[in-house]
């Protein structure tokens, strides 16, 4: 049943992504916004829904020990590995806006993480409500940026019907948030058969199931040449996942910080530094940043499976 769970789970992320791209580059065009504030905003928030689920889930019943490194894990995930096979298939142009604006937003959304948790090694309710503020001030930064392109735009584009768009959203993140349930639950039943301890799970299986929707949803993004979308979704997610996932999850139950979660969040921080550098003078993600990236992060599951 395991395996069935794992196969059906894939085959609905696969095709939930496939539709939700759809339907959301449809909305865009619809709205005359770029995709990329439609990454950053719509997209990233709907493929982090797994994520917001395991975390509030868990602290609503007070067991959030998992939350940050499931968020953080998740995130260094979603940069490194989503970010890397979009660039190993195609090479993903990146806007300055991304590198001016948003990259450094999500360096800072980390860098905040990092430092309300190193004070008194947890994340409280005041902690709680200080990442939810910042969160709802990048909402309106997005607003505001999404106002201005609007007012610029002057393309005329074939509209797909509004009813259509919503019906190929509302079943593809349905399908996504299903099927990533399914993922992570088979792949914890099988985990669990070779004698992979919980803590163990939670950094890598929980972590990769919860970002698997980003990860199909860069991708089929990137195979539509939706590279806006692709990088905006990574990246929207990043911020969302600890912005908004940690802030609800804290404010409703602190949140433990340990060092561990330390270590992580600083190998975050200097990732995401890392991938700006490489995307700085060209202005893209070349097939080789790609692999590089791919191989930091097998770098880093070993460090984790061996610490």
């Amino acid at each position: 049943m395991m395996y069935v769970f794992l196969i059906v789970g894939f085959v609905l992320l696969i095709k939930g992504a496939d539709w939700f791209v759809e339907g959301s580059s449809a909305a865009a065009k619809l709205l005359k916004i770029p995709p990329l504030i439609i990454g950053l905003t719509v997209v990233s928030m709907g493929t982090s829904l797994p994520e917001a689920s395991v975390s509030i889930s868990a602290a609503i019943a007070g067991k959030n020990e998992l939350a940050v490194s499931n968020a953080v894990g998740s995130n260094i995930f979603n940069l490194m590995v989503v970010c890397g096979v979009c660039a190993a298939i195609c090479p993903l142009s990146i806007n300055k806006e991304t590198l001016k604006r948003d990259f450094p937003i999500s360096i800072l959304a980390a860098g905040l993480l990092l430092g309300l948790g190193a004070v008194g090694m947890s994340v409280g309710h005041i902690d709680g409500a200080v990442l939810l503020g910042v969160f709802i001030a990048f909402l309106f930064l997005m607003v505001s940026s999404a106002r201005k392109a609007r007012q610029e735009a002057d393309e005329e584009y074939k509209a797909m019907p509004v009813w259509k768009l919503l019906v190929y959203m509302i079943v593809g993140i349905a399908a996504i948030v299903g099927g990533g349930k399914m993922v992570v639950s088979g792949a914890s039943d099988i985990a669990r058969e070779f004698g992979m301890t919980e803590n163990l799970i939670g950094m890598t299986i929980v972590a990769f199931g919860t970002s698997l929707p980003e990860l199909v949803t860069s991708v089929v993004a990137a195979r539509k040449k939706e590279v806006d979308m692709a990088v905006g979704n990574v990246v929207g997610s990043n911020i969302f996942n600890i912005l908004f996932v940690l802030g609800a999850a804290a404010a409703i139950s602190p949140i433990a910080f340990s060092m561990e979660n330390i270590i992580d969040t600083i190998v975050l921080i200097v990732m995401t530094a890392i991938v700006m550098v490489f995307c700085f003078k060209k202005k893209e993600l070349s097939r080789v940043h790609g692999w590089l990236m791919l191989a930091m992060y097998a770098a880093y599951t070993a460090y984790i499976f061996i610490r």
